[in-house]
């Protein structure tokens, strides 16, 4: 789709060799600009807030609270490497939560059956997202759009606008609201996913082609990649990626409605969109959907702590992806005007 491209410009070894410090870090700016944004909006912070912002309580609270978008984040950032987009993280997550906690509590599933059917429930859904793209040649923005829309009647449907309470047993309270080393164990999901994507996009085969894709599906083709199985792929791990976010959602919450799940579309999108400006400028990359979502949440939590209005994250969301998009933007016209 327009506008996610796979050609990274970040700058090569042969491109800095000679170059003085200083402009070697005006080179290197629009890279890893991001990165050191996050380091300084945790320093100023830590400053301006020193008895609550650089304290494990906050540190606790940014990746308790970020962890589910964190995911979204990386589940859409999965077709978006295939030059695709997938809207039912958002939408998806807000029936998946509900199922998670009904299908114990009105039907009396055990909660790994529970969880399990959910997650089946994902991947079927990715996969028809894949198949409508691919198969239908639906555009991904318009297909994945209707099928979220279809996934939020739905729980609006199962719920009839009431909220889905009920005894749930401990154990499915603890997927979430485990601690480990003094850190929420949902920090500990993200970190072991963004490894796992991180290897399979960058040292895999599986990453190398469908940056291929991303790149030039065309070109694939004719070198031989079955595109179609790899897109179709893409969308099934944003499935099951964003039915275990709706599942840890439900831990969390520890009820189920259909009012809550919407708001994470945004942030989500933002982050997996902020990957494509830093690390590798023009390249939807997984450490920099993180620093991505990093980048929210910090600003976001010190804003609040300065007493923000509500209205500040979304202004704050949206401010901040435009100038990353700015920042890859001229780096990517920097990278065209040196190569003519």
């Amino acid at each position: 789709m327009p506008g996610i491209q796979s050609n990274a410009v970040e700058p090569t070894k042969d491109e800095l060799r000679g170059l003085s410090p200083a402009r070697k870090l005006v080179r290197l700016a629009p890279t890893y600009g991001l990165v050191i944004l996050m380091f300084g909006l945790i320093l100023l912070f830590s400053i301006l807030l020193p008895t609550t912002f650089p304290t494990m309580l906050n540190v606790r609270a940014i990746l308790s609270d970020k962890a589910i978008i964190a995911l979204l984040s990386l589940a859409a950032m999965i077709p978006m490497v295939a030059g695709r987009i997938d809207l039912t993280v958002g939408y998806g997550i807000v029936l998946w939560h509900i199922l998670a906690i009904s299908l114990q509590t009105l039907y009396g599933f055990p909660w790994p059956v529970a969880v399990a059917i959910v997650l089946v429930l994902g991947v079927v859904i990715g996969a028809l997202n894949g198949l409508l793209v691919e198969v239908a040649r639906i555009d991904s923005f318009i297909a994945t759009l209707g099928t979220g829309t279809i996934l939020y009647a739905l729980a609006l449907w199962h719920t009839g606008g009431r909220q889905m309470v009920g005894a749930l047993p401990d154990a499915f309270y603890a997927i979430n609201g485990t601690f480990v080393f003094g850190l929420p164990i949902t920090a500990i999901y993200v970190l072991v996913i963004t490894v796992v994507l991180w290897v399979a996009l960058e040292y895999t085969p599986i990453g190398r082609y469908l940056y291929a894709i991303g790149a030039n599906q065309r070109a694939a083709e004719l070198n031989g990649i079955p595109t179609r199985k790899f897109v179709i792929g893409a969308f099934v791990t944003s499935g099951l990626m964003t039915a275990l976010a709706g599942v840890l959602l439900a831990s969390k919450l520890r009820i189920g409605q259909a009012s809550v799940g919407l708001e994470f579309l945004l942030p989500a999108l933002v982050g997996a969109f902020l990957g494509s400006t830093t690390i590798k400028p023009g390249r939807v990359n997984v450490w920099g959907t993180i620093v991505g979502v990093m980048i929210l949440a910090v600003g976001i939590s010190g804003i609040q702590q300065f007493g923000g209005s509500f209205w500040v994250e979304p202004l704050f969301n949206g401010t901040t992806l435009l100038i990353a998009i700015g920042i890859a933007g001229y780096a990517q016209r920097k990278k065209g005007a040196k190569s003519k």
